[in-house]
């Protein structure tokens, strides 16, 4: 109901100035159909279906914004809507039936969808938007990983010293002229750290190096004037903890949730109508990686030389 196709700087609470990100973050979205939502928009939309109404999206585009949580105005989440959408049959309305309101198409049966842990939807942002403003993966990662330093207590850390830091790989250099050194920059939920792999460490770590989306890495630390480095001794390939955030395992993150919600991308009928006490289907898919290390990739892509 806010956002229009680009990013948009404006004022937020107080004198702070606040980004509200455009449509053009969400993955698969078209310029086009983000347009005809500005355009149609009026004063606003109480509905996912008004979007399809008399805005002409499609339940692709629908699907999209949905997985990309952007119907929180409407006060509803990301199986809420995509379960609304189910009940969309055609690319269009069909002229007879444009003007038909909602009070004239029956009352909804109502149905109550498990909720969404923090780490799935965490995931699910990464996924669709690449990137979350709930939390950083490593805040709710942390608690799997001991002795860590916060990337921001590096800046004033003393030097000469060895730490351990996590996060995720936002970049990967390998300077032609740097004779095999390798520059990785890490993310945590408190700022980045800049890593510094030797050539006789790369050669020992590389498929880590290479290949991980979640590091951790020892080593020592050096600063050079108001650049600070840790120079990689040891370093592991930690991205199956980013499996426990769409599964919403392990300590850090909330319980599991029940059977009803572990279920895979499967045909479902239309339960619209059905007593409610009858109802035991599953929530609306939301896809998601099978292998721990393939859904890193998705969620979390790195800028690599290659």
């Amino acid at each position: 109901n806010h956002s229009e196709w680009d990013n948009i700087l404006e004022m937020g609470s107080g004198e702070d100035m606040a980004l509200r990100l455009g449509l053009r973050q969400i993955k698969s979205m078209k310029e086009e159909d983000a347009e005809w939502i500005a355009a149609a928009r009026g004063n606003g939309y109480a509905q996912p279906a008004d979007l399809w109404r008399r805005a002409g999206v499609r339940p692709a585009a629908l699907k999209a914004l949905a997985r990309a949580d952007a119907f929180q105005s409407m006060g509803m989440g990301r199986r809420e809507v995509l379960w609304e959408i189910e009940a969309i049959k055609t690319e269009q309305p069909l002229p007879l039936f444009e003007r038909v309101g909602e009070n004239d198409q029956g009352e909804e049966v109502p149905v109550i969808l498990p909720a969404m842990s923090l780490g799935e939807n965490v995931a699910q942002d990464y996924r669709a938007i690449r990137l979350s403003l709930r939390a950083h993966p490593m805040a709710l990662l942390r608690q799997n990983l001991q002795g860590l330093t916060p990337n921001s207590s590096l800046v004033t850390a003393k030097p000469e010293r060895r730490y351990a830091v996590s996060g995720l790989v936002l970049v990967r250099q390998r300077p032609g002229t740097a004779k095999g050194v390798v520059f990785i920059t890490l993310e945590d939920e408190t700022g980045v750290a800049n890593i510094v792999v030797w050539k006789n460490v790369m050669e020992k770590f590389r498929r880590t190096v290479m290949t991980a989306r979640l590091i951790r890495v020892s080593g020592k630390l050096q600063r050079e004037g108001i650049v600070t480095h840790l120079v990689a001794e040891h370093l592991e390939d930690v991205s199956y903890l980013l499996d426990k955030l769409d599964a919403g395992l392990g300590s850090g993150l909330q319980p599991p949730l029940a059977h009803a919600d572990e279920v895979t991308n499967q045909a479902r009928p239309d339960m619209r109508g059905v007593d409610p006490a009858r109802i035991r289907g599953p929530a609306p898919p939301v896809p998601r990686a099978r292998h721990p290390r393939e859904q890193a990739k998705t969620l979390f892509p790195s800028r690599d030389f290659h």
